[in-house]
C-alpha cells in the first residue's frame, strides 16, 4: 500500500485551515498545518518535509509569494508541490505564484473543500510522470 501524502497548509484563517486539515486527513493525507508564514517556516526549518504545500497567498506579516521566496532561499521543502490556495486569481498572481515554483493554482471561492482535494489528487498526479 502507498504511503499517505503529506501535506502543510498555510493560512491565516484557523477555520479554513481546521476545515481544510480534516478533509484532507479523511483523504488519506497526513496534514500538518501552519496558522500563518512564520509557523510554516519554523516547521520546515525544524525539519518538516512535506510533499505537498498548500498555501494561501494573502496573509499578514508575510505573504504566500513572500513565503514561497523565503523557502526557495531558504532550500526548504524543495521538492514539495508547492500549490497556491488563495481568493486573489488574477492572471498575474497565477504567473507570479508560477514563476516562484507553484505546480497549480486553486481560487478559494469558486472550491469547495472536496473539489480542492480533488484538484490537489489531480494536479499531483499529472507531475508524477
Amino acid at each position: 500500500m502507498e504511503a499517505n501524502k503529506k501535506i502543510l497548509i498555510i493560512d491565516d484563517d484557523n477555520f479554513l485551515l481546521d476545515m481544510y486539515a480534516l478533509k484532507f486527513s479523511k483523504s488519506n493525507f497526513d496534514v500538518s498545518t501552519a496558522l500563518g508564514p512564520e509557523v510554516a517556516l519554523e516547521k520546515l526549518h525544524a525539519g518538516l518535509s512535506p510533499d505537498i504545500i498548500l498555501l494561501d497567498i494573502m496573509m499578514p506579516v508575510m505573504d504566500g509569494f513572500e513565503l514561497m521566496e523565503k523557502m526557495k532561499e531558504d532550500n526548504l521543502a524543495e521538492k514539495a508541490y508547492k500549490i497556491i490556495l488563495s481568493n486573489r486569481g488574477q492572471p498575474s498572481d497565477i504567473a507570479r505564484g508560477e514563476a516562484l515554483g507553484a505546480v497549480g493554482y486553486i481560487v478559494k471561492a469558486s472550491s469547495t473543500p472536496t473539489e480542492v482535494i480533488n484538484k490537489v489528487n489531480e494536479i499531483i498526479s499529472k507531475q508524477q510522470i
